[in-house]
């Protein structure tokens, strides 16, 4: 055989050899036994903060590995300390849910001490990984159902909080107001609203109460929460309380089962929401550690699907899809 045929045979094995190490693992050959993994959680007091730390604590432990878990209370700073905590523990890996910019010095040092990071809807430049929902669709998706609700026309107050601090509220406000260019009928109500986290149901209600005393019948006509879903329940208890459900609509983002159920009720004012699934989100953040150690290259972004819900009949569908109330 030719000297240049058999090197060629060679580098052929090699770049098969590199393809396999970098490649998708199939999902019943990932591992993490003799693995100590990490997971961090910005609190759990949240259907969606907790069911993401459930998914991935879950998985983790279904593929042989061992759980290391924080919880910060929703305080962003005791959950970037928290991370001191796994470094200590000299951990394999970390799987860290949410959490504001103060985690990123925690992630620099994780990464200087080749203790590799993954995150749940925190995109940042020390993580290998970033696992989250498809939040430009989840945007422009409800900005396209308000607009449709309203018949393309009227005034709309948005609760928007957050925008500046997470990067996944920033993108679904930026989508949805996008989106409403489209509409130069519908007007924004300036200034914006700003719900606090904490007991956010009940902060909404009281804004939402004096919101609609300064928008008597005909001067408003929706209420948008542009990043997550639990403050739509003081706006339609508000609302109620007005006897405005029949003249001002209410949309969302995130469709907890506690938010679907409201929306299946019969002439509920909360019209349009987008399903996540944090349980699916947090499980695959525990199988990008599992393909990370397994030698596969990720992106440096996981999108999982979203299901929009727009009306009662698809919050139905999407509440069973989704085994709420077994």
């Amino acid at each position: 055989m030719h000297r240049k045929t058999k090197m060629l045979r060679h580098v052929l094995a090699a770049c098969a050899l590199v393809a396999l190490a970098s490649g998708p693992i199939a999902a019943q050959d990932l591992s993490l036994a003799g693995k100590t993994i990490g997971v961090a959680v910005v609190g759990t007091q949240h259907f969606w903060d907790r069911e993401a730390f459930n998914g991935a604590t879950k998985e983790v432990e279904a593929l042989g590995g061992t759980v290391v878990g924080v919880d910060g209370g929703r305080d962003n700073q005791v959950h970037a300390d928290n991370h001191d905590i796994l470094l200590a523990r000299k951990v394999d890996a970390v799987i860290s849910i949410l959490g504001d910019a103060a985690v990123e010095p925690k992630f620099a040092a994780l990464k200087a001490a080749g203790i590799p990071v993954f995150t749940v809807d925190h995109l940042s430049p020390n993580a290998v990984n970033n696992t989250t929902s498809d939040n430009y669709y989840m945007g422009s998706s409800i900005g396209r159902f308000m607009a449709d609700a309203i018949g393309a026309k009227g005034k709309v107050a948005v609760f928007n909080a957050f925008s500046g601090a997470l990067r996944i509220c920033q993108t679904r406000y930026d989508l949805w107001k996008y989106v409403l260019q489209d509409y130069p009928g519908i007007e924004i109500i300036q200034p914006e609203l700003a719900e606090a986290y904490s007991n956010s149901p009940e902060d909404a209600r009281k804004q939402t109460l004096a919101l609609l005393a300064q928008h008597p019948k005909g001067e408003l006509d929706a209420i948008h929460v542009a990043c997550w879903d639990q403050p739509a329940i003081g706006v339609v208890q508000a609302l109620e309380e007005a006897g405005r459900t029949g003249d001002v609509k209410v949309t969302a983002l995130d469709a907890g089962p506690d938010t679907l159920e409201i929306m299946m009720e019969e002439g509920s004012p909360f019209v349009a929401n987008v399903a996540q699934q944090p349980g699916l989100i947090g499980k695959t953040a525990a199988d990008n550690v599992a393909r990370h150690f397994a030698g596969e290259e990720l992106l440096p972004q996981t999108y999982i699907d979203v299901l929009p819900v727009n009306g009662a009949d698809e919050a139905t569908k999407v509440y069973e899809q989704l085994g709420y109330g077994k």
